[in-house]
């Protein structure tokens, strides 16, 4: 067991949210910023499309809330849509500030002005990038500045086991004041103390089998919460990406939406297209009818893929728009410039999570979560595409701003007890979490994908059942592993995935029952919110809900 290490805010994640508010909060803090692997290693870095935000003077505010709530099938918060959208030029400019080489084009009065695409959803061109590798100059930029400034301290391959909350005389929980982690280079488990810790720790895709995201993302954070007594939300939703390129060796590498946008076409193996047949607005309709379309198709069809196809654009075109997707491409023998390529959905998007309010703070006072582990009400049923990023980013400076000036109230951490493992002892018995772990994603994949049953969801909910208390069993008993760890988290991400969706009698914007008619497009619908068993150890709930 290290010795504590002791700092005013501790980071958990390591990505846009997370490096953007551990920046702003560096002239004011201490800050710690803990990595599951390399700094680098997260959903940002792999973000392609680019970032939304009213930058046109033909665009305006009014329309990107309007397309943010048309996409979110009657579950945005509208007061939050419009707190997210007005901060889009700020969040923006702080990272052009930084260095971030958005893509320009010749334009206006001889000068040069940034390229804005236009994606899924949007009914304008408001998507700012660096071609089509938005997210890694982003994520490089930004570990550029964290590792250039002294007043960051940054753990990498540290894999966050739990938090730690104060114990009250009453015997009760009170504030969060740090967090157990697995140092995976040393072998043993470190007590991190602060003041603030924000959870900036992803999504939870890898519950999936087929996914767009890096290893990574295992649903720590939501977990963490979770078992730590904060409410979540909206847990149903989670959202396919449409588009990710359909081969045994590419591991789910996406293909942007951005192909689409500047006029990919959707095509079945007999190449003709099918997206009108589903949607007026064709391959610009809301990921989740674009998902929903292919995998109707590929059913009706018994067809493996289906593909997309922008070769009828210049070659010239193609290659300076989309580098990252030609080269790809093209390691795997298909050249977008001359034909389609073979695409399937895979699992991309976690639209539920922690409850948040607008500041980024949870139920447990000194605990924040912003990015994709908060449930903020921005998104709804259904994120509009490159919406995610802007999220990351607003929020990091919304609860930067709060932390600031609340932090010299708030008391340093007590000393706390170090991580005992004397009665647990080296599992023998590895291939059991190795069988889990493909067990629990091969049936979220089979019963909890893009269409679902009510049976389906209770067949998911017998087996999660049965793991849980399997993993408990095991956690009780060995030492913490990595993949023990991300094993644990999964599977109460999975339990509150499958509880939401059949909590949800209806359906709406991700989630689709054949059991429960599509909601009005135009009517309002509630958040479901799971609470964990009633305790003294409940803090106060964010004002917003």
């Amino acid at each position: 067991m290290s010795d504590g290490r002791t700092f005013d805010v501790l980071v958990i994640g390591s990505g846009g949210a997370g490096l953007s508010v551990a920046l702003l909060l560096a002239p004011h803090a201490r800050v710690a910023v803990l990595s599951k692997g390399p700094l680098s290693e997260g959903s940002t870095y792999y973000a392609q499309g680019g970032i939304a935000a009213v930058l046109d003077t033909t665009d305006s505010i009014e329309s990107h809330i309007q397309d943010t709530l048309n996409a979110g099938a009657g579950l945005c918060h509208p007061d939050v849509v419009r707190f997210v959208v007005e901060g889009a030029p700020a969040a923006i400019g702080r990272l052009i500030d930084y260095g971030v080489a958005f893509t320009r084009e010749a334009g206006g009065e001889g000068g040069l002005e940034y390229h804005l695409t236009r994606e899924g959803g949007h009914s304008h061109r408001r998507v700012i990038h660096a071609a089509d590798a938005t997210g890694k100059a982003v994520e490089e930029t930004l570990e550029q500045r964290v590792r250039a400034d002294p007043r960051i301290t940054l753990f990498e391959h540290h894999v966050v086991i739990d938090l730690i909350r104060e114990r009250l005389p009453d015997g009760g929980l009170g504030r969060c004041l740090g967090a157990y982690a697995l140092d995976r280079q040393a072998d043993e488990v470190a007590l991190f103390r602060a003041r603030i810790v924000i959870l900036a720790t992803g999504g939870a895709s890898k519950v999936y089998l087929y996914t767009s995201n890096p290893d990574t993302c295992t649903g720590d954070g939501i977990a963490m919460a979770w078992r730590a007594g904060c409410r979540v939300a909206n847990m149903e939703f989670a959202q396919f990406h449409p588009t990710c390129l359909y081969h045994p060796e590419a591991k789910s590498f996406l293909v942007t939406e951005a192909v689409r946008g500047e006029g990919g076409r959707l095509l079945l193996p007999d190449g003709n297209r099918f997206m009108d047949r589903f949607d007026a607005r064709g391959e610009l309709a809301p990921r989740d009818i674009v998902a929903r379309a292919i995998d109707h198709e590929m059913k009706r069809l018994g067809i493996d893929c289906v593909y997309l196809d922008i070769s009828h654009k210049p070659a010239e075109f193609i290659r300076e728009h989309f580098p990252t997707v030609y080269a790809r491409c093209l390691e795997f023998g298909f050249d977008i410039t001359r034909e389609p390529v073979p695409v399937v959905p895979a699992a991309h998007y976690t639209c539920g999570g922690v409850l948040t309010d607008l500041r980024g703070r949870t139920d447990v006072a000194g605990l924040y979560a912003i990015g994709e582990v908060a449930c903020t009400g921005l998104h709804g049923a259904n994120r509009m595409a490159s919406n995610s990023l802007l999220e990351c980013l607003v929020f990091a400076a919304a609860a930067a701003e709060d932390i600031v000036t609340t932090l010299a109230a708030i008391p340093q951490p007590p000393q706390l007890p170090g991580w005992d493992e004397s009665w647990v002892t080296d599992s023998d018995e590895e291939v059991v979490v190795a069988h889990n772990w493909s067990e629990l994603r091969h049936f979220m994949w089979d019963y909890v994908g893009i269409v679902r049953t009510t049976k389906r969801l209770q067949r998911a909910k017998r087996r999660i059942d049965l793991l849980l208390g399997e993993i408990a069993e095991y956690y009780a008993s060995f030492r913490v592993t990595n993949d023990l760890i991300e094993l644990r988290n999964l599977a109460v991400v999975a339990d509150l995935i499958v509880r939401s969706a059949l909590l949800r009698k209806e359906s709406r914007g991700l989630h689709y029952s054949l059991d429960y008619p599509p909601a009005a497009s135009d009517s309002r619908g509630r958040d479901t919110v799971l609470t964990p068993e009633p305790s003294p150890l409940r803090q106060p709930e964010p004002q917003r809900l």
